[in-house]
């Protein structure tokens, strides 16, 4: 019988959370083939001491490097003979209470303020998810850039809120939130020039290309002599026009709310970067809303380091050293000063729109190839492969063995020679990572975000020379042992294992088998390297543990990951799945399981 949303939204929720518990808490017991319900079927099991309780999950898909599928939950009270089925959201509140009474730390009201929290934001999450799946605002198989961009219905796999979303109200959401596809304009305000920082390594300075973006209108607008147009998403505007500071500026005069103008935006999956198809800018707002750990703001520091790293870019010629890799920049940005802050608020980084107009077919971010399908429907990834299987007449397990090594290709090999060759490293995940899969298999990868740039600390000489301004911005250098932990979560742990689940648990390919093409891979790369890079390669292959993400540990504390001064404290070891495994090989080269 096929499920309802409320039903489909409940079973993701809990398998969210239970595949953060299963990383962080604990592992659990695997149970094969248990057969007290009505067929044999494979089970986690997580003795809850703190409840007197045992709590069994149903396994449909295991994975080795990625978020397990589970099925139906069980309960068994202490004392009691049976098993009961458990509601998913009721199994996972369990699990939550159970995570709480592990920690070591000292029961008390703060912390239990944080448990009331985590579970109001796990609830906001199941309804917000309920209402994504119904409104499905795209085709499923429509392969544009905005379409993959607003398809991500249930969110990060290993993150236990992935659609918490606070300072949304429900009617804003229709023109504001990606899932459900709205559009609106933006908001102009038009403030004193001599009050306006802004910086750009485009042709156009940042204001010219502020005033491009509502073109004729401007002089509808009616700009004064002197003055800057100062474009803001509108929930930004309504946060800022309620600001006595900022109030007290408009009596003055030297800063006025003109309105909505321009043409029409609409969110990408980050939410607060907009985009227009027929507009070569796309925009990056601060935003008076939590989504998943932390309130979304432009730091002034990563607008310079947006310029910075453009006009790096620009200077070495990075981002043209391998054809099958290009970074998409924000090399400008616009704001207003206000004396004694750090942000007013205004900030607004402008990025370049490589998938404008005709250039948007089949640009598709990771996270939306790599995504659960709704019941009954295939992966984006998988749709692909089958795509090419019944176009050449090639098996499947054969296509997706030539397409997970295209990808190496195209997101890999660049990455970790850029981190070789330059000292740069990216923080390149599933978001902020997409592929040019127009012709099924893909041809080249795109990085996006300005805060997710690693500068190696032994190379920051080297840079000095080619943009001076970059010594002055040191939230951009790190040690590279910091470097390369973060570095292997981004672009293996978050981006490469999510292929390998995906296509594992589409039944595509042997995760195992995939896992020896990327050794073999990275034992080529760890060959031609010789720096920092063969380091990085090195300790992926060498090392018995690997780094991650700790998203439900962050939540267990309420800690807002982008204000934390403990930023390493976020990571945590897990068991490397390609430590120990050897490859062979065809005549040909391909890998064979052993």
């Amino acid at each position: 019988m096929k499920q309802t949303s409320r039903q489909v939204a409940e079973h993701a929720t809990f398998q969210n959370f239970a595949n953060c518990y299963v990383r962080e808490v604990s592992p659990g017991r695997v149970i094969q083939h248990w057969s007290d319900p009505e067929e044999a079927v494979d089970c986690i099991e997580w003795v809850l001491s703190a409840q007197q309780a045992t709590l069994r999950a149903e396994v449909v898909s295991h994975s080795r490097c990625g978020p397990h599928r589970f099925g139906r939950a069980w309960l068994r009270r202490s004392g009691e003979a049976g098993w009961r089925q458990a509601e998913p959201l009721a199994a996972l509140q369990m699990l939550l209470q159970e995570a709480y009474r592990q920690l070591p730390e000292e029961r008390s009201d703060r912390l239990r303020g944080h448990e009331l929290e985590l579970l109001g934001r796990a609830l906001l999450s199941y309804q917000q998810t309920e209402r994504y799946i119904d409104a499905r605002p795209w085709p499923a198989d429509d392969d544009s850039f905005i379409a993959a961009e607003q398809s991500l219905v249930f969110g990060h796999a290993l993150h236990p809120t992935p659609k918490s979303r606070q300072g949304m109200t429900g009617w804003q959401e229709p023109a504001y939130a990606p899932e459900l596809g709205g559009n609106f304009q933006l908001f102009w305000f038009a403030a004193d020039a001599t009050m306006v920082s802004h910086k750009s390594v485009a042709d156009l300075s940042a204001p010219q290309i502020a005033a491009s973006l509502i073109g004729p209108e401007t002089a509808g607008l009616k700009l004064r002599d002197g003055e800057v147009p100062l474009p803001m998403h509108p929930l930004q505007a309504e946060a800022l026009l309620l600001d006595p500071e900022v109030r007290a500026l408009e009596r003055t005069g030297r800063l006025r709310a003109l309105g909505p103008a321009g043409p029409a935006f609409t969110a990408t999956s980050s939410v607060r970067t907009v985009y227009s198809p027929d507009v070569p800018w796309m925009l990056k707002f601060s935003l008076p809303v939590r989504i998943t750990n932390s309130i979304r703001l432009n730091r002034r520091k990563e607008l310079e380091a947006g310029v910075a790293m453009a006009k790096l870019v620009g200077r070495t010629g990075i981002a043209t050293a391998n054809p099958r890799f290009r970074m998409i920049l924000d090399p400008a940005f616009l704001t207003l000063d206000m004396p004694d802050r750090a942000e007013s608020g205004f900030e607004v980084i402008l990025r370049e729109n490589p998938f404008a107009a005709g250039a948007a077919r089949g640009k598709v971010t990771v996270a939306a190839l790599t995504a659960e399908p709704l019941s009954g429907e295939p992966s984006r990834l998988e749709r692909i492969v089958r795509t090419i299987c019944a176009r050449d007449g090639a098996h499947p397990a054969l296509v997706a063995e030539q397409w997970f090594r295209r990808y190496l290709d195209c997101v890999l090999d660049p990455l970790v020679m850029l981190y070789d060759d330059y000292g740069v490293a990216l923080e390149a995940h599933q978001q902020n990572s997409l592929l040019d899969v127009s012709e099924l298999y893909p041809t080249a990868s795109y990085y996006r975000d300005n805060q997710g740039f690693y500068l190696s600390r032994r190379h920051r000489a080297r840079f000095s020379l080619h943009v001076p301004e970059t010594a002055g911005i040191g939230s951009l250098f790190y040690d590279d042992r910091d470097i390369q932990d973060r570095f292997a979560y981004y672009l293996i742990v978050n981006q490469v294992f999510s292929v390998v689940a995906r296509m594992g648990h589409d039944g595509l390919a042997d995760e195992e088998l995939l896992l020896r093409i990327l050794r073999d891979r990275l034992e080529h790369l760890a060959r031609t390297t010789g720096g920092v890079g063969r380091e990085f390669v090195r300790g992926l292959l060498d090392r018995p543990t690997v780094t991650f993400k700790a998203n439900l540990t962050a939540r267990l504390f309420d800690v807002d990951e982008l204000q934390t001064d403990n930023e390493r404290a976020l990571y945590a070891p897990l068991p490397n799945p390609i430590f120990g495994l050897t490859a062979s090989f065809h005549g040909d080269g391909s890998a064979i399981a052993s």
